[in-house]
């Protein structure tokens, strides 16, 4: 599923306007970005945790030349599926 299709089903399951459902999901997306460039999680209780997580420092090898490089430390986003998301999914 894509924004779209997410867009679509959430207009068919609201009844509000794709246009409105659509700066709502931008809206979200924003909020979540900003709060993890801030450090803080957002957690939505039975679906997940939204988080950071500092990825360390390390040796690499670049493919093309075969030499050693050093990889810097790096923030990545991370996701931790809430219980009841869990829970759905393993009943597939």
């Amino acid at each position: 599923m894509n924004k779209t299709d997410l867009i679509d089903a959430l207009s068919v399951e609201t009844m509000f306007s794709k246009k409105d459902i659509a700066r709502v999901l931008d809206a979200l997306t924003r909020i979540v970005e900003r709060s993890l460039k801030k450090g803080d999680k957002v957690a939505l209780a039975g679906f997940g945790t939204f988080s950071t997580s500092l990825r360390p420092a390390r040796k690499g090898i670049n493919p093309a030349t075969k030499q050693q490089i050093n990889i810097p430390a790096i923030y990545v986003p991370k996701f931790r599926a809430g219980k009841s998301l869990r829970q759905v999914v393993r009943s597939l």
